[in-house]
């Protein structure tokens, strides 16, 4: 993924951001050091990979996402970008909270915005269970959307719970399976969505169901 992350830290910096990865390993914050040790080192290398300075937003509980440190350290990242984990915890620490409320703003202001599997599910409206059988609550950044990632893994492992989401995803919302090795990027300026990566992006509901691949965009 280095270089569609190059492309979306560039587009912050175009848009007046600094040259800034900031990684949240949030997601991860009940599995313990080694996991955010992880997340962190994979944002450290990335960032050097992309010629940029790099930090870690240390927010493992909700109190830490009230924490004035926490909050001026957003700044004027060029990308934020949310680690794999938990999303349902994920969602549940950073709601409403200032920490939150600074990464909109960055993000409404040019900064770009990502993540990886629990960090691209928490985005919309609702958090589909996969793992677990009920749904949550996301950040509702994106409303209409929901997202299922690692598509292509479940339906092979777990095909049953993955049909069970699709007919529980909520109505009037587009429900989107992400594989693996892929990303579904919008460009706020045009509406668009544009698909990158090795696999497919499955729209499951909300329209006619299909499917795209690399180069191929889309309005929702």
């Amino acid at each position: 993924m280095t270089s569609l992350e190059g492309e979306l830290l560039q587009a912050g910096v175009r848009r007046g951001k600094q040259n800034l990865f900031l990684q949240i390993p949030t997601a991860a914050g009940k599995e313990g050091d080694e996991a955010l040790t992880f997340w962190r080192k994979l944002g450290e290398d990335q960032a050097i990979r992309l010629n940029a300075r790099s930090h870690t937003l240390a927010v493992s509980t909700r109190n830490d996402a009230f924490l004035p440190e926490n909050v001026d350290a957003i700044g004027d990242a060029g990308l934020i970008y949310f680690s794999g984990g938990d999303p349902h915890y994920l969602a549940e620490t950073l709601n409403g909270t200032p920490v939150w409320n600074a990464i909109v703003a960055a993000w409404e202001s040019g900064t770009s915005l990502a993540g990886c599997s629990a960090g691209a599910m928490i985005f919309g409206g609702e958090i589909i269970g996969i793992r677990k059988s009920d749904a949550t609550p996301g950040l509702n950044l994106l409303p209409t959307i929901v997202t299922i990632p690692h598509y292509d893994r479940f339906l092979g492992r777990l095909p049953d719970r993955v049909a069970a989401a699709i007919v529980r995803a909520p109505e009037g919302a587009h429900l989107l399976g992400i594989d693996e090795e892929t990303a579904l990027v919008r460009d706020n300026a045009q509406s668009l969505w544009r698909v990158w990566g090795h696999g497919k992006v499955h729209l499951l509901k909300g329209a006619a169901p299909q499917s795209f691949v690399h180069g191929d965009t889309f309005s929702l």
